[in-house]
């Protein structure tokens, strides 16, 4: 018999996480750490660059979909997490020049929300 003694992260232990790994743009290695199989990502509804996304790899697939199309990065930079309950925020800027789109900058704020040491959706605002 085995005795499962892995415990479950905090959502400030979560954020601090998240915050480490955003800093080196990490996050493909967000994703496969933090995030729960049924996360939900979800973007403005008219949003030009993302659609809603459910399910891990499904979320992963939309990613790696934008980063693939990436031609250059100008600037990116995350903010440090704000912690509230059970979710937490950061700001986020990009400034990309992306195929399809020419050059975009994009300020936003993304928001996530933890249950059970993993996060269960990102939210993003932009």
């Amino acid at each position: 018999m085995t005795i499962d003694t892995k415990r479950t992260l905090t959502t400030q232990e979560v954020a601090a996480r998240f915050s480490a790994l955003a800093q080196q743009e990490k996050w493909f290695e967000i994703q496969d750490e933090l995030f729960a199989d049924n996360v939900k990502s979800i973007d403005p509804p008219n949003s030009r660059y993302f659609k809603y996304a459910e399910g891990k790899s499904a979320v992963r697939k939309k990613g790696m979909d934008f980063v693939q199309n990436i031609e250059e990065a100008h600037g990116r930079s995350t903010t440090q997490p704000i912690i509230s309950g059970n979710h937490f925020a950061v700001g986020r800027n990009v400034d990309l020049t992306v195929k399809g789109f020419g050059r975009i900058q994009i300020d936003e704020i993304m928001l996530y929300e933890v249950k059970d040491g993993l996060i269960v959706s990102e939210q993003f605002f932009y």
